[in-house]
């Protein structure tokens, strides 16, 4: 994931997607170094000197989008601030994920320190304390064309700096009034240019990319796991995963797909009981697991790429260099990371599918030894024939969420902003497909299990052996028919904890058997 770290240092260290995770679960401690909080004071004091000047700087003194050219008294430059929350408080539909909301915090806290923004010390601290204590803002999924910083949702974030708006508190939903009743806080007086510097940024999509890019990794790890498992359970051949062949063909996914589903089959009695068997080649969900996973590991790096550098970037406007010059330019579009996480998302959708191939592949019966539908005694029983259904199922509305929401976009503000990223609808989509495919790993995972289960008095390896064991310790062998939605819940229970992924790095590190590639710090880090 990321590595072992005990504080960050907002606007000096190097944020990535794991160490913002870690920040948000409470592991890592992150805090405003003094050298950036001189950088933020600087910025301020130029803000505050724009404003005696009274020079016409955007959104410090002006209106804000088509009302660019209304020139703002400086008695009423911080009423336009408190406004600007306000009236871009439009957001629709149910509240995003609270870790989401807290993920947008503390990419926006990371942005602010870096000391372009104008921001106030004192505002900083307030969503810092909001962060350290858990309290965190009710954010509406809906609103945003990622273009103009995410308004919608980073002004509902950022309402109940002023009292306003709702948050999550112990586990509760209460409005600010009732917060602050309770921890005795007081509303923050927003200053000239903090209202816009607060809404305008990218933080709603890149706190989803995040989000994308710790489950997606996780599932291409399973994938491969459940795949092995599965060539063990039909007694595929491990010859597609010679390194001989991949360095003709280099890319670096396939090459560490390869490498680490031929470290996981080392040492198989399975693999070995049909080493001179008639077979010429397996169906390609076997055979080109890692050029399709591989595909998919391509994928995902580009965003984890493109993301990093998002996570360390200023995405405000206007951008306060100094006091003599301010730029209001275009660091707020979200295109950048939009076209990353359609991609990403498409990623995801293969991998589901591919998977649903492998497991309708095990229902046929076409593997000495693994009966038909992976069950004895057909006819009064099904077997796991209606399991695939599900999968057809996920992976069929999978297909129908790849349009890419990048490639649309609909103007908006009377014209002024007439290209939009779409980068906010493509994130919450993207987590609904990596939700389905969690769902379709999990029922390859019980079908790979019971197909494992007919190879046996043989042993594979010696990681999935333990994984197998470890399986059938929540879901038994099914030999008869059962009420397989129970099965299907522990599967994904299995899933998402990640656990075949600890089993295999704690089986690994004991055993001493390297899952490593050369590609292991860019694929397995982030």
């Amino acid at each position: 994931m990321s590595e072992t770290i005990h504080h960050f240092l907002y606007g000096e260290d190097h944020l990535t997607a794991g160490i913002a995770l870690k920040i948000a679960q409470g592991k890592i401690q992150g805090i405003i170094s003094e050298t950036s909080r001189e950088k933020i004071k600087t910025s301020r004091q130029a803000v505050l000197n724009i404003v005696e000047k009274g020079d016409p700087v955007y959104g410090i003194n002006t209106g804000f989008g088509p009302l660019c050219t209304t020139k703002i008294s400086k008695e009423k430059t911080n009423l336009l601030q408190s406004n600007i929350l306000q009236s871009h408080s439009v957001g629709v539909g149910e509240p995003i994920d609270p870790e989401i909301a807290k993920l947008m915090m503390i990419l926006k806290v990371q942005s602010l320190s870096k000391g372009y923004s104008g921001i106030a010390e004192e505002t900083l601290d307030r969503i810092l304390w909001h962060i350290d204590n858990d309290a965190i803002p009710v954010v509406p999924s809906q609103g945003s064309v990622g273009a103009s910083g995410d308004l919608a949702p980073l002004s509902h974030l950022f309402l109940p700096l002023l009292g306003l708006g709702k948050v999550v508190y112990h586990n509760k939903t209460i409005t600010t009034a009732e917060l602050f009743i309770e921890t005795g806080i007081k509303p923050v007086d927003l200053g000239p240019k903090e209202g816009l510097a607060l809404i305008n940024g990218t933080q709603f999509i890149a706190a989803h990319a995040v989000q994308v890019v710790a489950k997606l990794h996780s599932c291409l790890s399973q994938a491969d796991i459940i795949g092995a498992m599965m060539i063990e359970g039909l007694q595929g051949s491990v010859k597609p995963f010679f390194e001989e062949l991949h360095q003709l063909r280099p890319f670096k996914g396939n090459i560490h797909v390869a490498s680490r589903i031929k470290s996981l089959l080392k040492g198989s009695e399975i693999m070995e009981d049909h080493i001179d068997c008639e077979r010429v080649q397996d169906p390609y969900s076997l055979r080109c697991m890692p050029q399709v996973h591989g595909a998919s590991r391509n994928a995902w790096l580009h965003l984890k790429e493109l993301l990093e550098v998002e996570l360390n970037s200023v995405t405000d406007n206007p951008i306060i260099i100094n006091e003599e010059l301010t730029i209001s330019g275009g660091s707020f579009h979200g295109q950048p990371l939009a076209m990353a996480i359609d991609y990403a998302c498409l990623a995801a959708s293969e991998l589901g599918n591919i998977s649903d191939r492998r497991i309708y592949l095990s229902l046929e019966g076409n593997s000495p030894g693994v009966p038909k539908l992976l069950m004895s005694d057909t006819g009064i029983n099904s077997g796991y024939m209606i399991l695939q259904y599900t999968t057809a199922a996920l992976a069929s509305e999978n297909k129908g969420l790849c349009f890419p929401s990048s490639a649309d976009s609909i103007p908006t503000s009377l014209g002024q902003e007439d290209h939009v990223s779409m980068g906010s609808i493509g994130g919450r989509k993207a987590l609904r497909v990596i939700d389905n495919l969690e769902k379709i790993l999990a029922i390859e995972l019980l079908t790979a299990a019971q197909a494992f289960e007919f190879r046996k008095p043989l042993k594979s390896g010696i990681i999935l052996d333990e994984i197998h064991k470890k399986v059938r310790e929540t879901v038994s062998f099914a030999d008869k028919d059962r009420v397989f939605a129970d099965d299907i819940e522990k599967g994904i229970e299995i899933i998402k904890n990640r656990t075949i992924i600890n089993i295999a790095s704690q089986i690994a590190e004991k055993e001493q058997v390297s899952i490593e590639t050369p590609f292991s710090n860019e694929f397995e880090v982030y």
